[in-house]
């Protein structure tokens, strides 16, 4: 494995967040537009013009637009700005994960539901739109690589605002921002917050927006992916479906549950439903429910009591793909957090054995606590290495299910900080990884059973490039076709090397499965 290295310098053109940028060779853009309209899936450029004018600042009376049409004394505080900014700066200069980071920060803070909203809101935008952001900030900062680093991060958690956040005023972010680089120690430097600011509010023009035809580019800066990414998916998909996967933005904030299948079925489970405030739908795949104002949902009594289980759509969809039967022996071979050993483990009604390997002893406590959690006695967590073969399991399984490392691109739309985890290099290395964990794992299974291999990339070079060259090289493998359970949505999907899922498509995770029998 190589060095770690820390997030956001994995990318040449992402290493400095503020370096100098060429200016020249671009045409005059309308500047910036806070939120609004949107067109194939972006934001377009230019301030809204159904909106009236702001004021300069310096006026005696500026107009104040309301959060959310409340009253002025109910809009976001500097706190909720301050605790906002103690977790951003931990993703990008702690290298920590914003879900977690998110989440323990919220645990001990005395936020209002308000202000909780708001402080996720300016996380999850700023890691977001992270590049672009930079790239507007650099045209205003004249010495951008002498700036101290709180400062940098105050003037984009509000740059975040001035150009995502369309409900706030703009003298309000202003004025918040002074105050955060005030209340930080920093009473020097709110000038320099300041009349940054104001520079963006009052001299749009300023930035040099790159044009569509401008490509990767183009991807790159205005949705934020870094330019090695961005490329490869130009290459892989060409440029307009490149475009939908680099500007698609979720509006559907939901959470996906299914029912622990040992102990209710769906109808059961919809009763169960019922009984909370939630708002609930069907989801694309059986036995999922896209639930909405669910708060703190794994502290939720029946999640606790093992009647239900948390798991992405399209994770349940590769479970699925292994149509495992009562009686079988089932390995998977990267099984942490467990929710794929899970679902299998209850569609064989406790019967089977369902092995669960991981890596980590960490990773396999969570296992294990699933499996408790669960009461699935036929579920076995053990620390191993799949890279390493077990010589007594040969030609022992009915079904391996490979969900192999991968660099996780295809949910960086609910995960914005994965994007810039991932280079070149780590996808390089994970490549090697997966193709030892192919050609290693499939000697588990016995003839006439299967092989299940997902990710949840979008990269062909982890995806159906990884299947080629898998079959390629073990000839008792053939590639399968997906069961009649998968929606003929998804099966219509189904390529030559297996099925790819793609978010803005599909309307799920962002992911790679493919199916593969043993022959002989």
């Amino acid at each position: 494995m190589s060095e770690k290295k820390s997030f956001g310098q994995k990318d040449k053109n992402y290493k400095k967040p503020f370096e100098n940028r060429s200016r020249d060779g671009f045409k005059k853009q309308d500047g910036f537009k806070r939120g609004g309209d949107k067109k194939d899936g972006f934001r377009k450029e230019g301030f809204n013009k159904s909106r009236p004018a702001k004021p300069a600042f310096g006026d005696k009376k500026p107009a104040a637009r309301p959060v959310n049409d409340k009253p002025r004394e109910e809009m976001p505080t500097t706190n909720a700005r301050k605790v906002a900014l103690q977790i951003f700066r931990d993703v990008v200069r702690n290298d920590a994960y914003a879900a977690l980071s998110l989440d323990d920060q919220m645990k001990n803070s005395n936020l209002t539901q308000l202000d909780k909203r708001f402080c996720a809101s300016i996380v999850y935008r700023t890691i977001e739109n992270l590049i672009r952001i930079d790239y507007a900030l650099s045209f205003y900062l004249k010495d951008e690589n002498k700036l101290e680093d709180q400062v940098k991060d105050i003037l984009r958690i509000s740059a975040c605002q001035l150009l995502f956040h369309d409900r706030i005023p703009a003298n309000a972010i202003v004025d918040e921002a002074v105050k955060l680089t005030r209340m930080l120690g920093l009473e020097g430097l709110t000038g320099v917050t300041n009349a940054v600011l104001r520079s963006m509010v009052r001299e749009p023009e300023r930035v040099k927006w790159p044009k569509p035809e401008e490509g990767a580019r183009y991807l790159s800066i205005m949705f934020s992916v870094p330019m090695w990414l961005a490329e490869k998916l130009v290459a892989a998909y060409g440029e307009q479906e490149a475009l939908k996967i680099c500007s698609y933005r979720s509006e559907a904030h939901y959470t996906v549950v299914r029912p622990n299948l040992s102990r209710m079925d769906d109808a059961a489970f919809e009763k169960l439903l019922e009984k909370k405030v939630w708002e609930k739908e069907k989801g694309l795949v059986a036995h999922a429910y896209r639930v909405r104002m669910a708060s703190e949902i794994a502290r939720d009594a029946d999640y606790l009591a093992g009647n239900f289980s948390i798991q992405g759509e399209s994770s349940m969809l590769s479970a699925q793909v292994m149509d495992v039967k009562p009686g079988m022996q089932v390995l998977d071979c990267c099984a942490a957090p467990g929710g794929k050993t899970a679902y299998m483990a209850e569609m064989m009604n406790g019967t089977g054995r369902v092995y669960a390997w991981d890596l980590h002893e960490h990773r396999v406590t969570l296992l294990r606590a699933m499996a408790k959690r669960l009461k699935l006695d036929n579920v076995r967590p053990v620390v191993r290495d799949a890279t390493q073969l077990k010589d007594d399991l040969v030609s022992t399984m009915d079904a391996v299910m490979l969900d192999a490392p991968c660099s996780g691109l295809g949910v960086m739309d609910n995960k914005p900080d994965i994007k810039y985890r991932a280079s070149e290099e780590s996808v390089k290395e994970l490549t090697g990884i997966q193709e030892k964990l192919m050609d290693t794992c499939c000697q588990y299974v016995k003839r006439g059973g299967y092989m299940v291999y997902s990710t949840c990339s979008m990269l062909p070079e982890e995806n159906e490039q990884q299947v080629k060259g898998f079959l390629s090289r073990h000839p008792e493998f053939r590639l399968a076709p997906l069961p009649i359970s998968v929606p003929e949505k998804i099966r219509a999907q189904y390529g030559e090397y297996g099925l790819q899922l793609l978010p803005h498509r599909d309307e799920i995770e962002g992911f790679f499965i493919a199916k593969m029998r043993r022959v002989k």
